[in-house]
């Protein structure tokens, strides 16, 4: 999942270091590095959902080169738009098919490996999460749609985690948890991934 690239809307805390026009350009490359690695992987189709035009020629374009299915996120909040994605990725998928994960754009250390481990999870777990440093997540997967995971969380804080673990254990699922990993969304972790050579400047 990810935004519409558009300068002035999209890494905007990063804007004040890169400038609109870098930030944008950080945000093309985290959402073709995500579609590779999630490619590469090899689980399975792979979809961009994009939350605004994917009409944009540079969004149809990137969905072309990628090989990815592309689709317009839909929902009032984050919490109603990841949702409304594994419910449509749920009802399209074959029987057999029954493993769902969703990431963002924004974490340029989850590997291939780790969404492999991750797939891997749901064979016995209900859910997985791969927890953010920032106490949000990086990844969920599910093996059929929750929609208890996704009301009324107070997205973009550093309560998601906690809240999420809290529904996951109202609803009686059995989770996964694997290693916590770093978003990319501030000055310092766009410093950090540059070390780790996770990004290209």
């Amino acid at each position: 999942m990810a935004k519409a690239p558009i300068a002035g809307r999209v890494k905007t805390r990063l804007a004040p270091l890169l400038g609109n026009d870098g930030a944008l350009a950080l945000h093309r490359q985290l959402i073709e590095s995500t579609l590779f690695r999630a490619r590469d992987a090899a689980l399975g189709a792979v979809t961009l959902w994009i939350d605004g035009d994917i009409t944009l020629p540079e969004v149809t374009t990137c969905a072309l080169r990628q090989r990815v299915g592309l689709q317009a996120q839909q929902g009032a909040d984050l919490g109603a738009r990841m949702q409304a994605a594994f419910a449509s990725t749920f009802a399209k998928a074959p029987e057999r098919d029954t493993r769902c994960l969703l990431i963002g754009s924004d974490c340029p250390a989850l590997t291939p490996l780790t969404l492999r481990q991750a797939a891997a999870a749901l064979d016995h777990h209900d859910a997985v999460l791969v927890p953010a440093l920032d106490g949000g997540y990086v990844l969920l997967g599910l093996t059929r749609p929750q929609p208890a995971l996704f009301a009324a969380i107070a997205w973009g804080t550093d309560s998601v985690l906690a809240a999420t673990r809290a529904r996951v254990r109202s609803a009686g699922l059995r989770c996964a948890e694997l290693e916590p990993l770093p978003d990319l969304d501030t000055p310092d972790d766009y410093r950090a991934a540059l070390a780790a050579r996770w990004i290209a400047a």
